[in-house]
């Protein structure tokens, strides 16, 4: 056996037999050892190489040693599965030609062995699941895994183009091991009592601004509406830096605060939308409130807000994902406090200790995004609701 059946797990490299030329440059002696002994294997090369080696007396000792010793696992820095005496039966979450659903390489036990079930075409043209058996380079055995007491079944190719055949397999206990890895609960109290003031304020100041600017006259309306409407196309990375430096003056990085009370003073996308629909209510409906005594906070609870329901639930929701989904403020503002932290920035965390885990991840990200998915689907009702004007005859 030469040294490149131990690089392929013992089987034959194609190849290296069919070329006697190649076949002859590694004829040596080839010994495997043990993991403990810290090598694979060593290789003691053929007579034309020790005379090579002996006549050149100026390579030092170390480069004239005339043994190839393997690291464990692999050569220099490329790992390498470790020897076994049949192909590898591990489970890989980033496999090639796994399925999008939740699945697993199928397995099949056969004579104390755990052997990997392939998907093998017959003459026919039809595949069947089989368990390998016994892999050789032009042929292989295997055993139907429905009727293993039919025997081995014997089938000519190369058992190394088959594809794997993977069995549906949905494994819970990755929602547990997250919610336990990343103190789930935590982080989602934080990101919903943010998340939630944030709208809350949101709505509210922009439902006020919006009357405003709809339904009161006053010098420069319009221009300020212009102007707060130019805000939209300010980058927020050039305010970034004097708004961090006011609120370390006031004592708020390191808090809740810079990501909660600012969305109390409007938003200039809020406004401009619930504005405009504002507009489109007669205000016959305000004349017929402010007949009967109403003054304008009164209106505005009792016609505009009723009336508008779609478009406050929009606002609501737009903000609500913004909020949820908000990653570069918190990780600004609350940079080394971990217990304070949304599930945007924990999720980044437990992504980067964890990125050889997707399962995982995947699984935390499910969970994140469990409670938006339910509010949209409850909420979505209020996008198809129109305007009812009850009390105006059209």
């Amino acid at each position: 056996m030469c040294i490149a059946s131990i690089l392929s797990g013992g089987d034959h490299v194609e190849g290296l037999d069919a070329n006697p030329q190649v076949g002859a440059s590694f004829d040596g002696e080839c010994t495997a050892r043990s993991a403990g002994d810290g090598a694979l294997g060593s290789f003691a090369p053929s007579k034309n190489a020790e005379e090579i080696a002996a006549t050149d007396e100026a390579k030092p000792a170390a480069a004239s040693d005339s043994s190839l010793s393997i690291p464990a696992w692999g050569i220099g820095k490329r790992p390498m599965r470790p020897p076994s005496s049949g192909p590898d039966v591990r489970v890989s979450a980033t496999a090639v030609g796994a399925p999008i659903y939740p699945a697993a390489p199928e397995t099949f036990v056969y004579e104390g062995k755990e052997l990997k079930v392939y998907d093998v075409p017959k003459p026919d043209g039809s595949v069947r699941a089989l368990a390998l058996v016994q892999p050789h380079r032009e042929d292989a055995i295997f055993v139907d895994p429905s009727n293993a007491a039919a025997g081995e079944i014997e089938w000519q190719g190369r058992w190394r183009t088959l594809a794997q055949h993977w069995a549906f397999e949905l494994k819970t206990e990755n929602f547990a091991n997250a919610w336990e890895t990343i103190n789930f609960p935590l982080l989602f109290f934080n990101t919903l009592v943010i998340a939630g003031l944030s709208t809350f304020g949101a709505v509210v100041s922009g439902i006020c601004v919006a009357y405003g600017f709809s339904r009161f006259r006053f010098p420069g309306r319009n221009g300020l509406f212009i102007l707060m409407v130019a805000t939209i196309i300010l980058p927020f990375q050039v305010t970034l830096i004097p708004s961090y430096a006011f609120y370390l003056a006031l004592g708020w990085v390191g808090t809740w605060l810079p990501l909660i009370i600012p969305h109390f003073f409007s938003n200039a996308y809020n406004v401009f939308l619930l504005r405009q629909y504002f507009l489109t209510i007669p205000r016959d409906l305000d004349e017929a409130a402010m007949i009967d005594g109403a003054g304008p906070l009164r209106i505005l609870r009792s016609v505009i807000v009723p009336q508008s329901v779609p478009a406050i639930v929009a606002v609501t929701l737009f903000h609500f994902f913004f909020a949820w989904n908000e990653y570069f403020l918190p990780l600004v503002y609350l940079q080394g406090k971990p217990d304070q932290q949304p599930l945007a920035v924990g999720l980044a965390r437990f992504n980067a200790l964890y990125s050889q885990e997707p399962t995982l991840i995947q699984a935390a990200a499910l969970m994140a995004m469990a409670l938006p998915v339910v509010v949209f689907f409850l909420a979505q009702r209020a996008f198809m609701r129109g305007v009812v004007f009850g009390g105006v005859e059209k």
